[in-house]
């Protein structure tokens, strides 16, 4: 029996571009919105309880390639750099 190929993660980079890669986002993101936070995010978990989310769902592999997509941080479970980012876009 053939080994099984290592499960991969479908991640955006910098630019927008989607690529696989052998180690999970730490970030997620939702597409329309162009918004980012942490996978354990309050208001992402409910929204995908619910149905809703999944389908524009994208994952980073950090924070940096997030903000370089140009997504902004989530207010909900980034407030500290939602904050300093809503000033910076006034």
């Amino acid at each position: 029996m053939a080994p099984e190929p290592p499960r991969t993660y479908l991640l955006l980079d910098a630019t927008g571009n989607a690529y696989r890669s052998e180690t999970p986002g730490l970030w997620g993101g939702h597409r329309r919105s162009r918004i980012y936070g942490r996978l354990d995010c309050r208001s992402a978990v409910r929204a995908i309880a619910v149905g809703h989310y999944v389908r524009h769902r994208v994952f980073f592999a950090d924070e940096a390639t997030a903000v370089a997509a140009g997504y902004r941080p989530c207010a909900i479970c980034c407030p500290d750099r939602y904050l300093i980012w809503k000033e910076g876009n006034r």
